[in-house]
């Protein structure tokens, strides 16, 4: 149950009646307001004179609900919204991992000269081995904010885990919680405690109603500017990494009032695939594409099936702004 209280309720008295009822209180767009678990189906007694509107929901999918909010949720990266009334579809582009100054800045004049505002660029990499390439860590952070102050782009990281998630904070403008770390309560719960967007994306093995829970966790704590990322699931096929879950996309537009955003790259696991399936992707009229590009994928310290390289990327936003465009979306 969602219940917003009156304009008289003062936040010391909300914050008081939001622990008389086992509640969480937040602030969303200067109401106070308490969110009970899904098994309250009235408001108790207690608070009942302090109540203005409340919503009851079958389950702990709450905040993200497009019943509680009936319009997708505007969240601003940098300069560039996407959700609301933007009809953007940000275009977020880069290798899987930085490796050195001069790969990230050869990915961000690539990203400045076809006019998109976003870098991607893993730091802390979250290997199945632990002989694999883990990623620069702390100097990799510091080469992308660099990228970000010569550049003006706005970066994305991943947070491999909780003992790093106040460095990503500290140096990115929106922090990626990975596949394998959606159910880490420590990096959600320190998401919550910073307005910076945060993207999360769907464990391979998790369901629907998993998926949003994690954002919950993330919005409950205070932080709205939560983005789902669909990156595709483990099924039984192996001629491709995973199967990319186009119906579960279909829901969340439906159910959840969250930007979504899609991964074709991990989805895929080959370059070959990934332009064509970026370009069903976007006519879904989605929010936003995480799209791997590397100056040589060839050397590529990890993931290098997958990614484009620069020519290739160039083709691809060239193949997908007049899909957008179809249907009334924006490239950015």
């Amino acid at each position: 149950m969602i219940i917003h209280l009156r304009s008289s309720v003062n936040s010391q008295e909300a914050s008081q009646l939001a622990d008389s009822i086992k509640a969480f209180y937040i602030v969303s767009d200067g109401k106070n307001v308490l969110i009970t678990g899904s098994g309250l189906k009235e408001v108790p007694d207690l608070i009942a004179d302090k109540v203005d509107e409340f919503w009851v929901f079958p389950n702990d999918i709450q905040l993200a609900s497009r019943k509680y909010l009936g319009k997708t949720r505007e969240v601003n990266i940098g300069n560039v919204t996407i959700g609301g009334d933007s009809k953007n579809t940000l275009l977020i582009g880069g290798p899987c991992s930085v490796e050195s100054e001069d790969q990230i800045r050869n990915s961000a004049e690539l990203l400045v000269g076809l006019g998109l505002t976003t870098l991607r660029g893993g730091c802390y990499k979250p290997r199945t081995s632990p002989y694999s390439f883990q990623g620069l860590g702390l100097e990799g952070l510091k080469l992308l904010s660099k990228m970000r102050d010569e550049f003006g782009l706005n970066v994305i990281t991943e947070a491999r885990d909780a003992t790093h998630i106040q460095e990503i904070i500290e140096y990115t403008d929106v922090i990626q919680v990975g596949a394998k770390a959606m159910y880490d309560q420590g990096i959600l719960r320190a998401c919550a405690k910073t307005n910076k967007p945060v993207l999360i994306k769907r464990g391979f093995g998790t369901t629907l109603q998993e998926f949003v829970q994690a954002a919950e966790f993330v919005m409950s704590g205070g932080n709205e500017n939560v983005i789902l990322c669909e990156r595709g699931l483990r099924t039984f096929e192996t001629g491709t990494r995973f199967t990319l879950d186009l119906c579960g996309v279909a829901w969340m537009q439906e159910y959840t009032n969250l930007p979504v955003i899609l991964d074709p790259s991990h989805a895929m696991g080959y370059a070959y695939g990934v332009p064509s399936l970026a370009r069903a992707c976007v006519a879904m009229g989605i929010d936003g594409l995480l799209i791997e590009a590397h100056p040589d994928p060839s050397v590529a310290k990890s993931d290098a099936s997958q990614q484009l390289n620069h020519e290739q990327f160039r083709q691809l936003l060239n193949s997908l702004r007049p899909v957008a465009e179809s249907v009334g979306y924006k490239m950015v």
